[in-house]
């Protein structure tokens, strides 16, 4: 049986929160590979689906600006939560932000190369980077377009810890369009609707509802019926329309912009360091790797 590294073990059971032992088996069933071993254990019910950002770590800011049909939204990275709190920061932040909706350039190339205050933009990170003292990175940003009958909504949660910015159409209700956009920063959904899941996605979600059904024991003619029960519930975990609304959960987002002549046609969320993992030296588990060897 393949050895299993304590490390590995660790990751497992953080993407998971499965126990220690239950994680080992799965690695060892599935010879080490983390996606396969995550699936094992939800299949056997020990495990649930990991979330989109289950790992923060960085620490920074997100801005987001409109001004007319245009809107920005873009995430800075800064070192500690402390830097992120500092004024200067904050205004640069603030400047980037106006300055993408000015420019719209087309990806972050094209952001750094461009010309703000008389300097590229990345002279004027790498200023505020020795001026600030600490390492800064200009992440990501995106550019939103709406015309004179649609409505964006802009929303900072924990002074920009979260940035969402959603854009509804057929309505100008911007409050409506901001409630939406503070929905999205409490259950951060992946996708719009569930026209926007892929197949594979889908495929890849139904198959292992339907193992974890029949390792329930449940008989074959019903596992069918218990599976597209559990998909609808998936779905309105992942897609936002079909959440209820968190100011009145009576009704769903999809029908609460209705009643205001509205339909959601896209959100943009950015929440600070998702994805990045902040690097832990830990001796113990390094000693505890060394041991398992």
């Amino acid at each position: 049986m393949m050895a299993i590294s304590a490390k590995l073990v660790k990751e497992l059971r953080e993407k998971t929160g499965a126990g220690m032992m239950d994680c080992k088996k799965a690695l060892q069933e599935t010879d080490g590979d983390l996606d396969k071993a995550a699936d094992y254990l939800r299949e056997k019910g020990i495990a649930k689906a990991a979330k989109k950002a289950d790992r923060i770590a960085a620490e920074g800011l997100v801005g987001v600006k409109s001004q007319g049909n245009s809107a920005a939204i873009v995430e800075i990275n800064s070192e500690t939560d402390f830097v992120a709190r500092n004024e200067s920061f904050q205004n640069l932040v603030n400047d980037v932000a106006n300055h993408i909706l000015e420019t719209k350039p087309a990806d972050l190339e094209a952001l750094n190369a461009s010309e703000m205050n008389g300097k590229k933009v990345e002279e004027v990170i790498t200023e505020a980077v020795s001026k600030i003292g600490e390492k800064l990175t200009l992440r990501r940003f995106a550019v939103a377009e709406k015309t004179d009958n649609d409505s964006f909504g802009e929303y900072l949660h924990m002074g920009g810890r979260i940035g969402v910015l959603t854009i509804v159409e057929g309505s100008t209700d911007e409050q409506a369009a901001k409630d939406v956009a503070m929905h999205a920063a409490a259950l951060n959904p992946k996708y719009v609707s569930k026209d926007d899941v892929s197949q594979e996605e889908l495929a890849h979600e139904r198959e292992v509802l339907k193992q974890q059904a029949l390792n329930e024991g449940k008989p074959e003619n019903i596992v069918d019926k218990m599976v597209e029960g559990r998909m609808r519930k998936y779905l309105e975990e992942i897609c936002i329309v079909d959440q209820p609304f968190v100011k009145d959960s009576d009704q769903t987002v999809e029908q609460f912009l209705k009643s205001k002549g509205g339909t959601l046609k896209d959100f943009i969320r950015f929440e600070v360091g998702e994805g990045i993992e902040k690097r832990e030296e830990n001796f113990a588990d390094e000693v505890l790797g060394q041991v398992n060897k």
